[in-house]
């Protein structure tokens, strides 16, 4: 999938928006400074997923919060941790710590909050800049390994997936995790040409940050 330069640079900033109003609706729930970062995205396609996932994760157990929207633009949204990870962000969100009774209770509940926060924050930053209008569903949260996520979601040879790779950074601990947003057929150019038409002309952004690499 060819992107133009611009298209990528909108695409960067949409999501650094995102994550830049999750991370303050997180501070001020844990009382504690979270960073998100995006280091980079890439654009796949759904044969592209798994191996990609594959070589991210080494074969891990994963947790993930998904998060269907429809709308002008309709799919899924995923945050997707190594489920020890996913065991360390609620510890440090909660306080809980390994042998707690009703811990995976907690785990789940802090990590659908979690995973809300950040999917709606991306999402939301898309359709408000954009101006396109997103309906959102509850939340979901499933644990497996990669082949048993990638394969359950049947996914259109023609559909796009969006990747951001993501950092959270709580008190020196820092935590990788994947953010996916896989776009049903036709629903990414639709995107593109949302972008397009919203940016048109516009020749002042900035180019970006220098840690930015694109895959495409």
């Amino acid at each position: 999938m060819n992107l133009t330069v611009d298209q990528v640079d909108v695409l960067q900033e949409l999501v650094n928006i995102g994550v830049g109003r999750a991370a303050g609706v997180l501070n001020e729930m844990i009382g504690s400074p979270i960073c998100l970062r995006i280091p980079y995205i890439k654009v796949l396609s759904p044969q592209e997923l798994q191996p990609d996932l594959e070589i991210r994760f080494n074969g891990d157990l994963l947790s993930t919060v998904g998060l269907n929207f429809s709308g002008s633009f309709a799919g899924t949204a995923e945050l997707i941790f190594p489920t020890e990870s996913a065991s360390t962000l609620v510890e440090v969100l909660t306080g809980e710590t390994a042998g707690t009774p009703d811990l995976d209770s907690v785990k789940i509940g802090t990590l659908l909050e979690v995973g809300n926060i950040v999917l709606n924050g991306i999402m939301g930053s898309l359709s408000n800049v954009l101006v396109q209008h997103l309906e959102y569903s509850l939340p979901t949260y499933v644990e497996g390994r990669i082949d048993k996520l990638v394969n359950s979601k049947q996914l259109d040879a023609k559909a796009s997936v969006f990747l951001a790779h993501t950092r959270f950074i709580i008190e020196q601990l820092q935590i990788a995790g994947d953010i996916v947003v896989i776009f049903k057929v036709g629903s990414f150019d639709a995107m593109l040409k949302a972008i397009d038409l919203a940016f048109e002309g516009d020749n002042e952004r900035d180019p970006g940050s220098p840690e930015r690499v694109w895959h495409s």
